[in-house]
């Protein structure tokens, strides 16, 4: 019989289920994903670090786990939260099953309890400080536990995920050395005359599924720390700069928005999510918390330029003030339809542009795929200039 676990929040909410994972007790902030599926990619997922994530799916766990989808080294959520833990494993590609990777790693996870009720009350009250505990303690304490952790603003969660020293991404996948987004240029028999451009890429946290749609669209990745200065960028020369996604509050990495404001006088930039919130901040103006924020492979964005309309993965907690943005030069370009928030902008006078979501995907939809060819343009025609 399983052993009970415990969730409990900041307001003295308690959920009582079963255990899984790791024995273990941890705090977080509990935050909802409305994927249908994807839980290895999104556990995963660097931008998780310090959090307990809640998926609203009911069912989690029946594809099992497998070695070839994996977003970094491991796990990076603090805990895991799902109605009802699939009792088998069907499919041909899992290696193990949720509950003992969860374990291996050690990362708790609870199930067995209203994930419904605590998204809409996450929804309605947002966000908040908790506990997940698989050990025997009490609901009083857990509670206590919760109130107590330091929470997320003002905390720089990056130096916990980035990678320790550069290094040059070379992973061989079977897409490599073709590019065949629909509605581009870019074609396989581009790259194969050698059109392939050095890409200086920030580790703020990044997923891997995005370097590989780097090296896809025609570029030699070059991975650096997040608190690599500008100097050291330049020393490589690259042909642009990519900046990755990442957890925390982007208000509190000044080092990256000192990088970044120097590196966009003279390269082009692509950031997504924490990248697009650092550039916001390196051209002076700022972000604030979302009351529940943005996470699932289902968030409607509109861009104004083009008057189209994509479905994207999103996972952020933070957003840009539009009426800053404009007043530092940038240029909203894309709008969150559920919201209103900002999701993508572009800088009127440099080849600098970002949005605030995934198009690498991993889950989600593959629709803002094109941005990756949108890029290789930007630096092709950046480097042509400059001859």
């Amino acid at each position: 019989m399983a052993h009970t676990a415990i969730l409990a929040l900041e307001d003295g909410t308690v959920f009582r289920g079963r255990a899984f994972g790791a024995a273990k007790t941890v705090v977080g902030e509990s935050v909802f994903n409305t994927s249908m599926s994807g839980y290895q990619e999104i556990l995963t997922d660097p931008s998780y670090f310090g959090q307990i994530v809640t998926m609203t799916a009911p069912m989690i766990g029946n594809y099992g786990v497998n070695e070839d989808d994996m977003e970094s080294n491991g796990p990076k959520a603090a805990g895991f939260v799902v109605r009802e833990l699939s009792p088998l494993v069907s499919n041909w590609r899992a290696t193990t099953d949720l509950g003992s990777w969860l374990a291996k790693h050690g990362i708790p996870g609870i199930e067995g309890i209203d994930t419904r009720t605590l998204t809409k009350k996450l929804r309605v009250a947002g966000v908040m400080k908790s506990c997940l505990s698989t050990e025997d303690i009490t609901d009083a304490e857990a509670v206590r536990r919760a109130r107590e952790w330091k929470g997320l603003i003002g905390v720089d969660f990056v130096k916990e995920v980035t990678c320790r020293t550069p290094y040059q991404f070379t992973e061989k996948t079977q897409d490599d050395g073709l590019f065949t987004v629909p509605g581009t240029t870019l074609y396989k028999s581009k790259l194969a005359q050698g059109k392939r451009y050095t890409v200086a890429a920030y580790d703020f946290g990044a997923k891997t599924s995005i370097f590989r749609r780097l090296r896809h669209a025609g570029f030699d990745v070059h991975v650096f720390p997040a608190t690599t200065p500008a100097s050291e960028i330049r020393k490589l020369n690259p042909d642009g700069v990519f900046l990755s996604n990442g957890p925390g509050d982007p208000a509190a990495l000044g080092y990256a928005h000192t990088a970044v404001a120097d590196l966009i006088k003279d390269y082009p930039v692509f950031g997504i999510c924490l990248g697009h919130q650092i550039i916001t901040h390196a051209i002076g103006a700022s972000t604030y918390k979302l009351k529940f924020g943005h996470r699932g492979g289902n968030q409607p964005v509109k861009n104004s330029e083009t008057d189209t309309v994509s479905i994207t993965a999103q996972n952020h907690g933070f957003a840009s003030k539009p009426e800053e943005l404009t007043k530092c030069g940038a240029i909203v370009t894309e709008l969150n339809l559920n919201d209103n928030t900002v999701a993508g902008l572009r800088l009127k006078d440099k080849p600098v542009f970002s949005v605030q979501y995934h198009p690498e995907a991993g889950p989600g939809p593959n629709d803002a795929d094109k941005l990756f060819a949108a890029f290789y343009d930007i630096v092709e025609k950046h480097a042509k200039a400059k001859k």
